[in-house]
């Protein structure tokens, strides 16, 4: 198991958080006056070594405050197109390879929730971290010869979540080119989401509940959940055994297991969206435990994103070819998706529409056909540079209202990153007939006569 350093402790206060990211800004200041200081010299001289040097000093900013701020790393990890490698490279270590807390923090976390250190609770408790991710990090214990995960949540997460939203908003201008209007729209909604995650107690009941509906499904394995050792901060599981994906296919695992590996996953998305309504809404490789004959364990409910009727009707309509092709359907979708307004005109109307359409009909490649490679680069690049030209287009730089429904947010989010996790694995899955087409479509054509 990889050793990492330890932190003694975390800035708590609005201000000591906010001079964090002062610090950080200096460094990168100096960073560049670094960089073209050697530029002068040598006119050839790429930018890598600046990135790298920028990546290193945000990710470790972001890494000490932990929490939303070190969440946004998290999710910028995924966004291939969005940054340069030495950025997705480096906060990639955020999924699950964050320094952890050391051990003072952690007894004195056992202590304020249970009166009691884990060294009491436990017949046996590693202080050394095992995995440290955004809000907590998890600990291997036992317990009458049964080997235990115990996530522990970093102090201060919770209450420092609104500052740190205000904190890292230049962050998200900057980087994920998005515009004021916009971002306020969706920031009640991630705010939400993240309070929902700082909730162990909500994640173990949503934990049962999903783990319940879906156990059925083939080579899915799931934890057991343990409620007297588990608390609003402390989440006590069994330990699952495997790798994280990158281990996983270091493993040089055969192209049958990465099938039945993905097709799991696709199973488990599937079930979730279409007949649960509710879906875990992280699908990034810290999230998996991946395991060498086939089996891919679900780990981390804290993020999942119930799905209104409204919107699903409306959202996953757009996946069907018929419903596509109907332009009075497809505007009544774009009205109730606040995709357009009814204050656009004419010609705005138009474009935004060809524009989402175009998207649409290319994400739902996998769903045209009972089997989808997802190995196919070609394709998940086609993707990412849909996005990029979705997000110049004029009439959506000049809006000046958020486009889109906020519950679009987290599906737009387990969508690209469960692509991205099956073409990752190099995956070829069955997509299968997918009933939920026909119930749709019948919807929509009997709602609009």
């Amino acid at each position: 198991m990889e050793t990492l350093s330890e932190q003694n402790s975390i800035p708590s206060t609005k201000v000591q958080r906010a001079m964090r990211f002062v610090k950080t800004g200096a460094q990168i200041g100096g960073n560049y006056i670094k960089h073209y200081s050697k530029k002068i010299v040598d006119p050839s001289l790429s930018k890598d070594e600046l990135h790298e040097n920028n990546a290193n000093d945000v990710y470790n900013a972001l890494s000490e405050l932990k929490g939303s701020a070190l969440k946004v790393a998290q999710m910028l990890s995924m966004e291939k197109n969005i940054l340069p490698k030495q950025y997705t490279n480096k906060f990639q270590m955020a999924q699950y390879s964050a320094p952890p807390l050391s051990g003072p923090l952690i007894v004195q976390t056992f202590v304020k929730t249970f009166g009691k250190t884990p060294q009491d609770l436990f017949d046996s408790f590693d202080m050394k971290a095992a995995n440290a991710a955004s809000i907590g990090q998890v600990h291997q214990a036992s317990l009458n010869g049964q080997l235990l995960a115990v996530k522990i949540q970093y102090p201060g997460v919770a209450e420092s979540i609104k500052s740190d939203l205000k904190i890292v908003k230049p962050i998200a201008f900057r980087l994920l080119d998005m515009n004021e209007n916009e971002l306020e729209k969706y920031i009640q909604e991630v705010e939400t989401k993240l309070l929902e995650e700082t909730d162990y107690e909500l994640e173990l009941n949503r934990s049962i509940e999903i783990t319940q509906a879906c156990k059925n499904i083939p080579n899915l394995v799931f934890t057991n959940y343990h409620k007297a050792f588990s608390s609003k901060r402390v989440l006590t599981m069994d330990w699952l055994s495997g790798f994280h994906l990158d281990k996983f296919l270091s493993t040089n695992p055969s192209q049958a297991i990465k099938n039945q590996i993905g097709q799991a996953m696709w199973d488990f998305y599937n079930t979730q969206v279409h007949e649960l309504k509710a879906v875990h809404a992280d699908p990034h490789p810290g999230n998996f435990i991946m395991q060498t004959d086939g089996q891919l364990g679900v780990i981390d409910f804290g993020c999942v994103k119930e799905i209104p009727e409204d919107f699903y009707l409306n959202y996953f309509a757009l996946l069907i070819p018929e419903i596509v092709q109907d332009n009075s359907i497809i505007r009544k979708i774009m009205l109730q998706q606040e995709i357009i307004t009814d204050n656009d005109s004419a010609e705005v109307q138009q474009v935004i529409t060809d524009a989402f359409v175009k998207m649409t009909t290319l994400l739902r490649k996998p769903f045209d056909d009972a089997e989808f490679d997802f190995g196919n680069d070609a394709y998940i690049n086609q993707i990412y540079a849909m996005a990029e030209e979705v997000s110049k287009i004029e009439e959506l730089k000049k809006s000046k209202v958020g486009r889109g429904s906020q519950h679009a947010l987290y599906i737009n989010r387990t969508y690209f990153g469960l692509y991205s996790l099956l073409n990752l694995l190099n995956a070829q899955i069955h997509t299968g007939t997918q009933s939920w087409k026909s119930r749709l479509k019948d919807y929509h054509f009997i709602s609009n006569n």
